[in-house]
């Protein structure tokens, strides 16, 4: 079973960075193949060029600029994306990711109509994993959980449709404590052995 794990944290010592690592420990012990996508180390750049807007209906879609990224998504069994909430949003690198890998061709084709047809059928697992300095009632009730809805919404069409859909969210980072930033990292560990 091969895993791809993104993370889009700038610093080494945030806590996307603290929980990629034991959940990447987590599903090594279980004998998973895990791939790392660290988005700034890589110093991926998340801007769609001109050239790749403009074939973005060309067939077939010339994903050269990022074809280790295309070609890693393509042998991913399972998918995993780690990050910050930033403005009731992802990070922009995450976000640019999407924009240039999660591409025609790719994750998806067009239908008629203009409904996308899911080309990344073999993924039976998307989970996210995401920490917010709001508390969850915030999140939730006033923003209506941007980030889910994208990632339920937009990224798991272009999977498989029985693919299982997880997010864990920290709440409340601004006045986070050791006690439960470790709770919540037990809690992934706990998770992830049923990945």
């Amino acid at each position: 079973m091969r895993v791809l794990l993104v993370v889009a944290h700038p610093l080494e010592n945030g806590f996307a960075k603290t929980a990629a690592a034991r959940i990447r420990a987590t599903l090594e012990r279980r004998g998973m193949d895990v791939d790392l996508i660290d988005l700034y180390a890589d110093h991926f750049d998340p801007r769609l060029t001109a050239a790749e807007r403009a074939g973005y209906f060309t067939s077939p879609y010339d994903c050269g600029a990022v074809a280790d990224y295309v070609a890693r998504l393509r042998r991913a069994d399972k998918l995993i994306f780690i990050f910050p909430q930033w403005w009731f949003d992802m990070p922009a690198i995450l976000k640019g990711f999407f924009d240039r890998v999660f591409v025609p061709g790719v994750a998806f084709d067009f239908a008629p109509g203009g409904a996308l047809i899911a080309r990344l059928t073999h993924i039976n697992a998307l989970w996210a994993v995401s920490s917010t300095g709001a508390p969850w009632w915030i999140v939730r009730l006033y923003m209506n959980d941007p980030v889910r809805r994208l990632l339920t919404r937009g990224v798991k069409a272009c999977v498989n449709r029985k693919a299982s859909f997880r997010m864990l969210t920290l709440h409340g980072m601004d006045c986070m404590t050791e006690a439960r930033a470790g709770a919540f990292l037990d809690r992934l560990e706990k998770a992830f052995q049923r990945f």
